[in-house]
C-alpha cells in the first residue's frame, strides 16, 4: 500500500503555554488520508479544526508528534523546505475567497502558477480549464468586485487548484453562503476534487455537506472520534 498523502500522528497543540489561562486545543491527534479520500473534519467554532489544519498544512507547528506528507516526514525540516513543500503539495480553501480585488477571475488563477515557475500561457490555459469546470469561464476578465460570492468562492478554489496539489485543506469553505448556493458551491468544489483524484480535508459544521464525503471524523475536546 502507498504511503497516504497525509498522515498525523500524535499531534498535541496548546496556546498560553505555561500561563494560568493554557488552553489545550488538541491532543494526541491521529490521522491518515488516503490518495483521492474526502474526509470531512466536523466541529463547532472554536474547537480547534482550523488549528489542525493550519498544521496538517505546515502553516503552524505543533508542540508535539509528526506531519507526513506524501511519505515525506515535515517534522525538524528547515523554514524552506516546508514553504518549499507547502506551495507544490498543498491547497487551501477558507470561509472568505481572499482573491486580489485589482486582477481578475483568471489572472487570481495565473498568478500562483506563475510565481511556480509555469509559463503565463501554460497557466492561463490551466485557469480557463479551471473555470469552466466550475461552470464560470465567462466570469474569466471580471474581478472579484463584479462576481456574486458564490463565483468568488469558485475561483478561490481553481486557485487553490492551480499548482495541481496532492491535498486540499478546506475551512469552512461555504459558510460564508446562503444554503441554496452553499449546495450549487459545494458540489462544484466536490466534482472538482473527484476530477482530479484529491485527496482533500473539508472542515464543516453542515452534517449534509459531511455526509457526501467518504468518512467524517469529529473533533471533540481536543480528540478525534468517527461520526
Amino acid at each position: 500500500m502507498s504511503d497516504p498523502v497525509l498522515h498525523l500522528t500524535g499531534i498535541t497543540k496548546a496556546y498560553n503555554k505555561g500561563a494560568p489561562n493554557e488552553v489545550t486545543v488538541l491532543r494526541g491527534i491521529d490521522l491518515s488520508v488516503a490518495k483521492g479520500e474526502v474526509v470531512a473534519l466536523v466541529a463547532p467554532s472554536g474547537a480547534g479544526k482550523s488549528t489542525l489544519l493550519h498544521i496538517a498544512g505546515l502553516l503552524d507547528t505543533p508542540d508535539a508528534g509528526r506531519v507526513a506528507i506524501g511519505g515525506d516526514d515535515m517534522t525538524g525540516q528547515s523554514d524552506r523546505k516546508r514553504t518549499r513543500v507547502r506551495r507544490a503539495d498543498v491547497g487551501f480553501i477558507y470561509q472568505f475567497h481572499h482573491l486580489l480585488p485589482e486582477f481578475t477571475a483568471l489572472e487570481n488563477i495565473v498568478l500562483p502558477q506563475l510565481a511556480h515557475g509555469v509559463a503565463k500561457s501554460d497557466a492561463e490555459q490551466r485557469a480557463t480549464e479551471l473555470l469552466t469546470q466550475v461552470g464560470i469561464a465567462e466570469r474569466a476578465d471580471h474581478r472579484p468586485a463584479a462576481l456574486s460570492g458564490g463565483e468568488q468562492q469558485r475561483v478561490a478554489f481553481c486557485r487553490s487548484l492551480a499548482n495541481q496539489p496532492r491535498l486540499l485543506l478546506a475551512d469552512e469553505p461555504t459558510g460564508n453562503l446562503d444554503p441554496g448556493t452553499s449546495d450549487q458551491v459545494f458540489g462544484a468544489l466536490m466534482d472538482l476534487v473527484r476530477s482530479t483524484g484529491l485527496s482533500a480535508v473539508i472542515a464543516t459544521h453542515n452534517l449534509e455537506l459531511a455526509a457526501r464525503m467518504d468518512r467524517q471524523i469529529r473533533l471533540d475536546a481536543g480528540h478525534l472520534v468517527p461520526v
